[in-house]
């Protein structure tokens, strides 16, 4: 009798074991996770406030400057497709959607880059108060999407190494918790932008 009741306590102590541990890894996935998607709005909310910066740009480009319309023209292009597209969290689990974001917001990384070569070519413009102030804030705004995009990447990995671990792993895949991917730069983005501008040499 003594002994059938210690195997059914030695039992119901390690299930009660067995569940505080899938408590505990499953709520802490659910604080990753969160924390995931919550930097993913941040990161979000720092893309807007890129978009919202470039019509103020183009027209002051625009208005001081007998320019490259081609250039002018991609940025407000790539700024279009840009404000259509916003991550979300389900489209994090889309690897195409998620390919499609980073596209898109290269593309309006690269045009902004190019419009700042041909720029150069301007000293009046950057002379002007309103484009030097502009720029300021354009270039602040690149590197809090740098800033944000690596805090992202830096939860990613973390989260994604322990989902990944076992037997955390086991639960994760049994709650439907899957990996999310991280954002690289694009290709050829660490080569400058070249711009011709009809000379020999450019």
């Amino acid at each position: 009798m003594r002994k059938g009741t210690m195997i059914i306590g030695g039992i119901v102590l390690l299930l009660l074991i067995l569940f505080l541990f899938w408590q505990s890894t499953y709520n802490g996935f659910v604080t990753m996770d969160e924390s995931v998607k919550a930097q993913l709005g941040q990161l979000n909310n720092v893309y807007q406030q890129r978009t919202d910066l470039i019509p103020n740009l183009v027209e002051t480009v625009k208005g001081s400057a007998n320019m490259e319309r081609q250039t002018l023209t991609d940025v407000i292009s790539a700024r279009s497709r840009a404000t259509g597209m916003t991550l979300t969290p389900e489209a994090l689990k889309d690897p195409q959607a998620f390919q499609n974001f980073q596209k898109v917001q290269g593309d309006l990384s690269g045009a902004l880059a190019r419009l700042l070569v041909v720029v150069e070519k301007y000293p009046e413009l950057k002379s002007q108060a309103n484009y030097t102030v502009l720029m300021s804030q354009l270039e602040g705004q690149e590197n809090r999407i740098r800033l944000e995009r690596n805090r992202y990447n830096d939860l990613v990995r973390e989260y994604n190494a322990r989902i990944r671990s076992f037997p955390a792993s086991t639960i994760a895949g049994m709650s439907g918790f899957t990996q999310y991917p991280y954002f690289e730069a694009a290709a050829g983005a660490e080569n400058a932008p070249k711009v011709n501008f009809g000379t020999p040499d450019g």
